[in-house]
């Protein structure tokens, strides 16, 4: 991940400094973040979706980003991820985990979508957003990445990789990640219903949906009575 034209500047706070974050490896920070709030107890795997936000000019505008040196904290990524945690019985909102955010950590996702991706901003075509959205079981059985795209045409680091190993698939794949961020406005669901929210639970790659859809598609999930743990284990 990188900004079109700043390097990440980070400030944070004491609860996201216990998450691993290495600056422009969002993908790979996401990847971390979702075994730790597993392992931590603070979320199931099963509620967890990684999120991949971008298009098919690779320039997605985020506010209130931390690489970011304007007062509104708008950036410009090639692509970015984030984590979403759906709710379940007895929660009252959907959480969006977003490390590179200077909102709250987490934030609820209502808040999230008006402060950060901010639908009501009218964009030209060009900077409109798309959001793959993968059920995070999937997310971390499948995803590879060998940091391939973090190097320049003469094999130097754009941005310092992290210092922990590469990630490498459970088949073996050591390199997918344009699967996740290929996309394209056109390829978005036109439609939320219940056969599309099934089918993030069985596609490795998940599913498109366009920003006035994002919010609509996870309170399908979190009030659908017929996903259950069999559904998202197939």
């Amino acid at each position: 991940m990188m900004a079109s034209s700043l390097d990440s500047v980070s400030s944070t706070s004491s609860d996201v400094s216990q998450f691993h974050h290495t600056p422009s490896y969002c993908e790979e920070n996401v990847y971390l973040l979702c075994k730790k709030l597993c392992a931590d107890g603070v979320a199931d795997e099963s509620d967890l979706f990684v999120v991949f936000i971008s298009n098919e000019n690779k320039h997605v505008p985020l506010w209130h980003q931390k690489a970011s040196h304007r007062a509104d904290g708008i950036i410009l990524w090639d692509y970015h991820v984030i984590c979403i945690q759906r709710k379940r019985e007895g929660k009252s909102v959907d959480l969006v985990w977003d490390l590179d955010s200077s909102l709250p950590f987490p934030s609820t996702l209502p808040s999230y979508v008006s402060e950060s991706i901010r639908p009501s901003f009218e964009l030209f075509s060009e900077f409109q957003r798309v959001f793959r959205i993968v059920h995070a079981p999937l997310f971390l059985r499948h995803f590879a990445s060998d940091r391939r795209h973090m190097k320049d045409s003469q094999g130097n680091w754009m941005a310092n990789p992290p210092e922990h190993e590469v990630i490498v698939a459970q088949d073996g794949s050591v390199h997918n990640l344009n699967q996740y961020i290929d996309m394209s406005t056109k390829d978005v669901l036109k439609d939320i219903q219940e056969d599309s929210i099934n089918e993030v639970f069985t596609k490795p790659f998940g599913l498109l949906v366009g920003e006035s859809h994002l919010e609509q598609f996870f309170s399908s999930i979190s009030h659908s009575s017929t996903l259950t743990q069999d559904s998202w284990q197939s």
